[in-house]
């Protein structure tokens, strides 16, 4: 700890923003289906989870290794480089955040990591074959292994269910939300395992090229406890808007649903954390819910939502990447340049939290969306015509055209049942849209 510089001081501090973020942008992973579905109420559900994070980031170092010793070569990397891939990290995880968007933070990291890294030393920093088997097939595979595996357990819980209760699956329901409870603890137990060793992974690499380790040292203990707290802290203040869409923005769930998917996400994820794969939480959470929306019967998925969700995924590695370039660009003219990138941090993410306050979720609204049908963006996803003054969304309005009247004599009803009547003259909103 005596050889820590000020750089080095800084870049630490970093690092676990970085984590503290990661941990609230995550929360919905492990959260979202056992808030929506009611089994925990949500402050009492973030609670759990912070707890179990700060266990799981104790039980392995097997990602955070190859975060410090694999994925760039740490010879010839400078502390500033690090510093640099951490901003990129962090801006990304606000922005998505902001946007409601459950985007990967583990590859927002790697982006940072690998944009800050070409920008410094060219492409002979980076370890091509180590991003492609452990970053880039893990991300395709993750979300499919765990949404296929989420949409076969849904259907065997629904048949084993009907089974035993001759088709009532309320019988069932109270059984499942203690189910939920006991698979969201191990998701989230998971979620520590992975997600808080890649800050272990990029506080050791700092002390690398610090020359504080040795190259290939294990993280020490003061990183693990440290970047567990950070992790847990983080995901106690709970990333409201994101479990709004996880919960209720994506599918509509049940609490078969809710535990089908997170008994699966989490073991893909153990999984991958025991085998060194640094996937990516928020693809395999997302997939398994995803496929878990599929699995029953009449169940659907908001493709709008999926898609705005597949972009994110997409833009994350190139988009954290050009900021972590940009700021290493900065950083490499000198003191200033650090200085420079440091204000421009702070002053994003002020900026990100004020537009946040515009329309704040927090634990007394995250399910609004829940009896409306509404993502996490406001426009309805149900059918109905979203808040107050917002339109429907393409999609929506298009089958709701094509839709054929009621029969004659239907209660009455007229074709403004199916589409949506314009405001009356005294200002009175259009009626939702039935499809």
């Amino acid at each position: 700890m005596e050889h820590i510089t000020l750089l080095l001081a800084i870049v630490i501090v970093t690092a676990l923003v970085f984590d503290f973020t990661n941990g609230f942008h995550d929360t919905a992973n492990a959260m979202a289906t056992t808030i929506s579905t009611g089994a925990l109420k949500p402050k009492v559900a973030v609670g759990m989870s912070a707890v179990l994070n700060l266990v799981g980031a104790f039980l392995s170092v097997e990602v955070a290794k190859t975060i410090s010793g694999g994925l760039i070569n740490e010879q010839g990397i400078r502390t500033e480089v690090i510093f640099a891939a951490l901003v990129g990290a962090i801006l990304w995880n606000l922005f998505t955040w902001l946007l409601g968007l459950p985007s990967s933070s583990s590859h927002a990291l790697f982006g940072g990591l690998i944009g800050a890294t070409l920008m410094s030393v060219g492409t002979s920093g980076v370890n091509g074959g180590v991003v492609i088997t452990k970053v880039l097939i893990p991300a395709l595979a993750a979300p499919v292994v765990a949404g296929l595996a989420a949409l076969l357990a849904t259907r065997l819980t629904y048949r084993i269910g009907q089974a035993v209760n001759d088709g009532d699956d309320r019988v069932t329901a109270k059984g499942y939300r203690a189910g939920q409870i006991a698979s969201a603890g191990l998701v989230s137990l998971a979620h520590g395992t992975n997600d808080a060793q890649k800050t272990m992974g990029v506080i050791t690499l700092a002390l690398v090229t610090g020359g504080v380790l040795a190259p290939g040292s294990n993280p020490p203990l003061w990183v693990i406890v440290s970047a567990g707290i950070a992790i847990a802290l983080g995901t106690y203040l709970g990333g409201w808007r994101i479990i709004r869409t996880m919960g209720t923005g994506l599918t509509d769930l049940q609490p078969q649903q809710g535990f089908a998917a997170q008994t699966s996400a989490a073991t893909v994820i153990l999984a991958s954390s025991h085998l060194g794969f640094s996937l990516s939480t928020t693809q395999s959470c997302s997939g398994a819910v995803m496929g878990a929306g599929l699995g029953r019967k009449g169940g659907v998925v908001r493709w709008s939502t999926a898609t705005r969700m597949f972009v994110a995924w997409g833009l994350t590695l190139p988009a954290a990447g050009l900021v972590a370039a940009g700021a290493e660009f900065l950083t490499g003219q000198g003191t200033w340049g650090i200085a420079v990138v440091a204000v421009l941090l702070i002053a994003g993410s002020a900026g990100i939290w004020l537009a946040s306050r515009r329309k704040p979720v927090d634990h007394t609204n995250v399910n609004a969306g829940a009896a409306t049908g509404e993502a996490a963006t406001g426009v309805a996803t149900d059918g109905g015509s979203g808040r107050a003054g917002e339109p429907a969304g393409v999609v929506t309005a298009a089958v709701a055209a094509v839709t054929p009247p009621p029969p004659a004599g239907a209660g009455g009803q007229d074709l403004s049942a199916t589409i949506p009547a314009p405001a009356d003259q005294n200002g009175e909103p259009a009626r939702r849209a039935t499809v």
